[in-house]
């Protein structure tokens, strides 16, 4: 996390190129288990590139999908990424890569052999690398970019029981103002 504000204080205080195109924008993106609200930032880095930065919470129900019988909670989080554009204005086709971190509190709950309800409470660290294709729409300063990203759920730290992680397929959009 410390890296995500040292990037962040570093682009800041240099000017990256000479468009130095910026957004802002809310961020939503929803998966099978889940939705993950957010704010963006995005700055160019070159004339078809940029990197992003999230900060958001994961709002997490993987039912039974997941290791128990239900899963649910949430956390804090956080991404960095790279974006790179096909065409140099910043809007169009993109492809990138993003990775994003998550602190979360699971509650869960299994039913015994005898009807009991077993049940507990996991925190997990979870990184969340993807891929992602979008597509930009820019109305004088305004975008808006729906997306669709691939990736996988590892729970890199787990206090407490198990809980589900593997492979994640997220649909988003992110409405933004560019400066």
């Amino acid at each position: 996390m410390r890296v995500f504000f040292i990037v962040l204080l570093i682009l800041a205080y240099c000017k990256i190129d000479a468009q130095n195109t910026k957004d802002v924008s809310l961020e939503l993106q929803v998966y099978p288990t889940g939705v993950i609200p957010g704010l963006r930032y995005e700055t160019s880095i070159s004339e078809q590139s940029s990197l992003s930065f999230r900060i958001g919470y994961n709002i997490v129900r993987h039912r039974d999908l997941g290791v128990h019988q239900d899963e649910r909670g949430g956390g804090i989080g956080g991404s960095l990424g790279f974006r790179k554009y096909f065409k140099p204005e910043f809007k169009g086709w993109s492809i990138s890569l993003k990775t994003d971190v998550w602190f979360n509190k699971i509650d869960w709950y299994d039913i015994g052999r005898t009807d009991e309800r077993i049940e507990g409470e996991t925190s997990i660290t979870v990184l969340q690398p993807t891929a992602a294709l979008g597509y930009t729409f820019v109305n004088s300063s305004f975008s808006i970019t729906p997306t669709l990203s691939f990736g996988y759920e590892w729970n890199v730290k787990t206090v407490g029981e198990p809980t589900g992680q593997g492979s994640i397929i997220l649909i988003g959009v992110q409405l933004g103002r560019r400066f």
